[in-house]
């Protein structure tokens, strides 16, 4: 095997090591003790700076359950795609029909995004979240009507408002076409008693 091919490998080692071991939130010191090798071999392995033994990689995958070969295979991207219609989707025909979607597929602590239909004359009236919730509501297509609290903002395609998430509000597409728009919400913090942090 040429250098060439063992650089590539060394660093395909580093790069997989280190994201393997933070995936599976261990530190340096703990990994080594799983393998019972010094903290530094797993510190100069990560850095590229290393050329360890086949008994140190045995012990490496043994630890992270990982074959040798995924070990120095070529880094994979970490992606997963999710399809139309695979994510959740609710309808609402109380005012006309509204479309909500999901945009996160998974959990993100504090964070909700949804993509909003609005047929032409639909209303959507949305709950207000706890104090000191943030709220954005983009205007993709179409034009939405946003009532806060006894307001009435307008918003055209490219308008974006931004508006305290614990007022009364709700949607509205007071046009004769569809109005896609997109909500963001950046929830109040919950501290360790379940109770809402007021900063």
């Amino acid at each position: 095997m040429d250098e060439k091919s063992l650089t590539v490998l060394g660093a395909n080692l580093a790069h997989n090591l280190k994201e393997i071991r933070e995936l599976r939130s261990l530190t340096q010191a703990q990994l080594a003790k799983l393998c019972t090798v010094p903290r530094s071999t797993i510190a100069n392995i990560e850095a590229g700076d290393s050329n360890p033994t086949l008994s140190v990689l045995a012990r490496l995958a043994s630890a992270l359950h990982l074959s040798l070969e995924e070990m120095l295979s070529r880094p994979r991207a970490r992606c997963q795609l999710f399809t139309p219609g695979s994510l959740p989707e609710n309808e609402y025909n109380r005012f006309g029909l509204v479309r909500l979607r999901h945009l996160l597929p998974h959990p993100i602590a504090g964070m909700a995004i949804e993509r909003m239909e609005l047929e032409p004359g639909a209303r959507f009236v949305g709950s207000p979240h706890a104090p000191g919730t943030q709220e954005f509501l983009s205007c993709e297509r179409g034009r939405i009507e946003l009532w806060v609290a006894g307001e009435t903002f307008e918003l055209e395609r490219g308008a974006v408002a931004a508006f305290a998430g614990d007022q009364r509000h709700s949607y509205q597409n007071p046009a004769k076409a569809l109005a896609i728009g997109y909500s963001v919400v950046s929830l109040a913090p919950i501290n360790r008693l379940g109770m809402v942090s007021v900063s």
